[in-house]
């Protein structure tokens, strides 16, 4: 069966997308300005999981968050690093 636009399993890959989107949202607009800027990428880690889950949907787009958050580290790449 070929899931449309309103297929109640699409509403509901929106709806989780929406709730894992919160906590970021929150971390962005209530904690991370107090934090000196530390990410390497561009965009920031916390940018990158709000897109990916947006674009990909909450599991693949968790899943892309949870890779480049560990690629985040002194060893790692740097620079710029978009959601594919």
């Amino acid at each position: 069966m070929k899931a449309t636009p309103d297929h109640p399993l699409r509403l509901l890959a929106g709806l989780v997308g929406k709730l894992l989107c919160l906590p970021i949202v929150f971390y962005q607009r209530c904690i991370s300005p107090f934090t000196p800027p530390s990410c390497r990428f561009t965009p920031t880690c916390s940018e990158y999981a709000r897109q990916a889950i947006i674009k990909h949907g909450p599991l693949r787009g968790t899943w892309l968050a949870l890779r480049r958050i560990l690629r985040c580290h002194p060893w790692g790449g740097s620079g710029y690093d978009p959601v594919p």
